[in-house]
């Protein structure tokens, strides 16, 4: 296997710098009031191209911001295209860390602050959000400059800051620790060596933890940017790429401090180390990508007579909400009944699958997934692709909460979604997922790679 998998592989990776060099709004905390000038850590856009044998190139790109839409995404694919360095869509995986202290983009959150903003900070955010454009087609270009003969392998290991945070109480479902709740807390690592095994490419990881570690209004990349940075101060010529799992109802623990995050993102560096200094499982091609786009119905939609109501109520977000609806409603447009929503799925012949899910996506998903595929050779990740909203399970929508339909007003969602999501979602799965992979889990029940965590 080692030695076909030598000379199959081709790779490369590259790194840029994303700071804004301006002021400029953060997204994730809708109560700050004014734009960012202080930079306390610098952000990030990695790439990382696999190719096997003369398949079409696969690329997996991660940023250190809130969310990066669909519309940026679909943006860079034109533009590579037009510079003759086409990428298949379903070939393109773009992951977003979720700091909550990056800057806002165009398209994500966009009710965020509950009024709206100056226009020069509106052409701030416009700005960056061409600038992240740029920036991420030239490190894709720069990957795939740079590729190479490589082997490609990958483990899963443990690490435990990540807490269920939605707690039942009294009044509800509240956002704090339940040390009860379910919780995934595998680390799933790929890693990319030259063909000689002499030099490290690249290392990519995810982990199911918002990365909200820090509130201030400071540009950070919180826990993730900050394994990305130890873990590339121990390999400086390699790219790390950290990705987030199914992580939107699990919070960093605990939370709040600068050394907080240190530790956490430490405690993934160090992991990452450790495995890939242990033996990995090698991977074989092909690798083959689906995807398939769905529609995630919403629930009854307020009446224009509701939408009045709501957009009196004190607090302001419920009103801009509403307010934006009504205005939508005397423009004569419609409001739409449901979420367009692309799911992804890679394979690395029948040794992983990896499924990459839009949105915030609660951890149930991932525990499922893992459950029915093989958690010993299934990864999934969320916020990927785009973070069009929240995305519940049918017990967080049973359960209520802010998960599972207060936070659509941030999104600008017109409400919560219809019960049943959660099968649509997971038929979708089914069905881009190959056969080949499922047999060979019926004919060789695989034992859980060491270190995979699944609930709580």
């Amino acid at each position: 296997m080692m030695a076909e998998t030598q000379g199959s592989w081709k790779a490369g990776a590259a790194d840029v710098d994303i700071t804004p060099d301006y002021p400029v709004r953060l997204s994730g905390y809708g109560s700050r009031t004014a734009e960012s000038t202080t930079v306390a850590q610098r952000l990030h856009a990695k790439a990382l191209v696999l190719q096997w044998q003369n398949d079409k190139p696969a690329v997996i790109v991660s940023v250190d911001n809130c969310g990066v839409p669909e519309t940026v995404r679909a943006e860079v694919l034109k533009r590579l295209a037009t510079a003759g360095r086409t990428i298949a869509d379903e070939r393109f995986s773009l992951h977003s860390t979720h700091t909550h202290c990056a800057p806002m983009l165009k398209g994500v959150l966009p009710y965020l602050f509950g009024e709206d903003l100056p226009q020069d900070q509106l052409k701030h955010i416009e700005r960056y959000t061409e600038d992240l454009t740029s920036h991420v087609v030239s490190i894709i270009r720069k990957a795939l400059d740079k590729m190479e003969n490589a082997t490609v392998e990958w483990s899963v290991g443990k690490v435990y800051f990540a807490f269920n945070r939605r707690l039942n109480t009294d009044t509800g479902f509240q956002n704090a620790q339940n040390f009860n709740g379910p919780t995934d807390r595998a680390l799933p690592v790929l890693c990319v060596r030259s063909a000689d095994g002499k030099k490290l490419i690249a290392t990519h990881a995810s982990y199911a933890c918002h990365c909200t570690t820090l509130g201030s209004n400071e540009i950070h990349g919180d826990w993730a940017g900050l394994a990305h940075e130890e873990f590339e101060l121990r390999f400086p010529d390699s790219v790390c790429l950290i990705a987030i799992g199914c992580g939107a109802d699990q919070n960093p623990y605990p939370r709040t401090e600068l050394r907080f995050a240190i530790n956490h993102g430490v405690s993934v560096a160090k992991e990452m180390v450790r495995l890939i200094n242990s033996p990995m499982l090698p991977l074989s091609g092909p690798l083959s990508c689906a995807h398939r786009e769905v529609m995630l119905p919403f629930d009854k939609l307020p009446t224009q007579e509701e939408w009045q109501t709501k957009a009196t109520d004190p607090n302001k977000w419920t009103a801009y909400h509403a307010r934006q609806h009504l205005a939508m409603l005397e423009r004569g447009e419609k409001i739409p009944p449901a979420l367009p929503y692309k799911i992804q799925v890679w394979n690395y012949g029948s040794d992983l699958l990896t499924i990459n899910l839009p949105g915030e996506v609660v951890v149930d998903y991932s525990l499922r997934f893992k459950n029915e595929y093989d958690p010993a050779r299934t990864w999934v990740n969320s916020y990927t692709n785009d973070v069009p909203c929240y995305i519940p399970s049918q017990r967080v929508w049973e359960e209520g909460g802010y998960e599972a339909g207060g936070a659509m007003i941030y999104y600008g969602r017109p409400t919560r979604f219809a019960p049943g999501i959660e099968n649509i979602i997971a038929a979708t799965v089914k069905q881009l997922v190959p056969q080949d992979f499922i047999t060979r889990r019926m004919q060789n029940p695989a034992a859980p790679l060491s270190g995979e965590t699944m609930q709580k």
